[in-house]
């Protein structure tokens, strides 16, 4: 664990200068907007990396958490931080209602079984006009306040986003090398060999199923806050495949490799955009690039290559 801190703290300075460095909004936005998504996939990484499960459902989540956020605040005029903690709630309830009966399911039925779950919520947010504001959005939804203090910027933000992240993947690199991650590996690995060991593997994949539902729920209030507007396009099935993608392209059994994919498929669509009408093209080329000369993801693959550059 001690290079896990050393790179968590390399990680927390990096990202601290970069917050003080940098003067353009518009970067601030997109940073804030990438530390959201690496939230996400430090969950799904638990999830699909450690315990093996395929979930494609984790757009509603982040859905959940923004809507329940932004609903209370924008019309019942809750305050931010309590709305933060009911859309936890909220989201926790709705994993734990469909991760009992879904998580029995193996391979590619649990992953219809959450595409399903994620096409549900998804006709919900559009079609409850009169509470979520349907396709036009949900407008109105206030700042987030702390401890009296209104957050107004994005570099403010910014460097919330940044602690949280910090936390959480502290949190996760703890909950990975913890006898819990190892039995996760061990689940990952062969199911009927951990029940041999007497764990509850129906118990392990509901936990790890609810901690990977709560971190896209938080990331999802946070957006609200953050955007202060959300609509149900933030929420489609294509951004819950982005989501898988982001941790299959950095490495599915690593939670840096999914912050790694995190950071390359946020930013890249923006650096593409020079290239206008072909910025499509030229990103699923690279998609397609990367896992067939690094199929084991970039995180790993990189690293096999710096280590035999490193002999040679």
């Amino acid at each position: 664990m001690k290079k896990q801190y050393l790179a968590l703290i390399i990680l927390g300075g990096f990202l601290l200068a970069t917050g003080f460095i940098n003067r353009n909004d518009y970067y601030f936005n997109v940073l804030n907007i990438l530390i959201l998504n690496g939230l996400v996939v430090i969950g799904l990484s638990l999830l699909m990396g450690y315990a093996g499960q395929v979930s494609l459902g984790h757009a509603a989540f982040y859905g959940l958490g923004a809507y329940t956020s932004g609903i209370l605040t924008a019309k019942y005029g809750l305050s931010p931080l309590a709305a933060l903690l009911a859309a936890q709630g909220v989201t926790l309830i709705a994993a734990l209602l469909i991760g009992i009966p879904a998580l029995r399911l193996k391979g590619h039925y649990l992953a219809m079984a959450t595409l399903g779950f994620g096409i549900i919520v998804y006709v919900v947010f559009k079609e409850l006009i009169s509470l979520t504001g349907g396709p036009s959005g949900l407008v109105g939804i206030p700042p987030l306040q702390v401890a009296g203090f209104t957050f107004l910027e994005s570099k403010q933000y910014y460097f919330l986003f940044v602690g949280v992240l910090l936390v959480s993947l502290l949190l996760a690199l703890h909950l990975a090398h913890s006898p819990f991650g190892r039995a996760l590996l061990a689940l990952h690995d062969s199911e009927a060999a951990t029940m041999a060991l007497g764990y509850d593997t129906g118990r392990l994949k509901l936990i790890v199923f609810l901690l990977s539902a709560a971190l896209a729920g938080l990331a999802g209030s946070l957006y609200a806050h953050f955007a202060m507007f959300i609509s149900p396009m933030s929420f489609t099935f294509i951004h819950s495949v982005k989501f898988v993608t982001m941790v299959v392209v950095g490495g599915v059994a690593s939670l840096w490799g999914a912050l790694l994919g995190a950071v390359v498929l946020s930013l890249l669509p923006e650096v593409l955009t020079v290239f206008e009408d072909y910025d499509v093209l030229i990103f699923g080329t690279i998609l397609v690039v990367i896992m067939i000369f690094l199929p084991e993801g970039l995180f790993k693959g990189l690293g096999n290559l710096f280590l035999k550059h490193k002999k040679t």
